[in-house]
């Protein structure tokens, strides 16, 4: 979620924000169906594979530009400001755990709120959806303010969560866009998205576009929307093309 929004504040039973092209709905409209909640055994842990880019191990910070969260017993804990890699990404495999702490007050969108924006831009939504009733566009595993997931994976807060996300940059024609933006999400082994497109960069209560100017590569942000989030086994990899190295006939 957009930074500095907290729960319900300003939202409606008839919706919250402006119409959304090709659909009855409002963006955050609080009367679109919620998805349907699937039972999982929680975060599906993978080790990084060899030519991953390990962006937290339970102790390195290194990957991240000025980083003040905190590390505690091998555990990333969101806490002062948003969280920002050092290197930028295109295309690219994302792996990371994250976490609500058992026990915290959560209500909407507030207590136990985070987000990955993917190229500084694109966001999947972090919250506990388990028994937390929110708008279906920002509940977890949500593109933000665009599309809901295809069910709710999400595990009882206490809980490791996993999100496995793929992730396909626009490509743009001079200023305009060829093709948006596509991501591929599984939450805690369960499809949430397959090559959905993006609207356009995230925004709050508003429909998304896309910006004449947009670079190939940005950096990855994790969120702090003042709640201590836990993180952990975050790695990266940039997908390369097929047939590299193979000979021609």
């Amino acid at each position: 979620m957009i930074a500095g929004v907290g729960g319900l504040q300003g939202l409606s039973a008839e919706g919250g924000g402006e119409k959304m092209t090709g659909t009855p709905w409002t963006v955050h409209d609080m009367s679109r169906p919620v998805p349907p909640l699937v039972t999982t055994k929680g975060a599906v842990s993978v080790a990084a594979p060899s030519d991953a880019k390990i962006l937290f191990d339970g102790k390195d910070l290194s990957a991240w530009r000025d980083a003040k969260w905190k590390v505690q017993d091998g555990v990333l804990i969101a806490a002062e400001n948003d969280l920002t890699t050092i290197e930028e990404f295109g295309n690219c495999q994302l792996h990371i755990e994250w976490r609500i702490p058992a026990g915290r007050k959560v209500d909407g969108q507030g207590g136990g709120n985070s987000g990955i924006f993917l190229m500084n831009r694109y966001e999947v939504q972090v919250l506990q959806s388990n028994n937390n009733r929110t708008y279906a566009d920002g509940q977890a595993g949500a593109i933000y303010g665009q599309s809901p997931p295809l069910v709710n994976a999400t595990a009882p807060q206490g809980e490791w969560q996993s999100y496995d996300i793929i992730f396909e940059a626009p490509v743009y024609e001079g200023k305009e866009v060829k093709k948006p933006a596509r991501v591929t999400v599984l939450h805690n082994g369960v499809l949430l998205h397959h090559a959905k497109e993006f609207i356009g960069p995230t925004q709050h209560m508003k429909l998304a576009t896309y910006p004449e100017n947009h670079p190939a590569k940005a950096p990855l942000h994790l969120q702090f929307h003042g709640d201590p989030i836990e993180y952990r086994n975050i790695w990266i990899r940039e997908p390369s093309a097929y047939d590299i190295g193979a000979k021609p006939e």
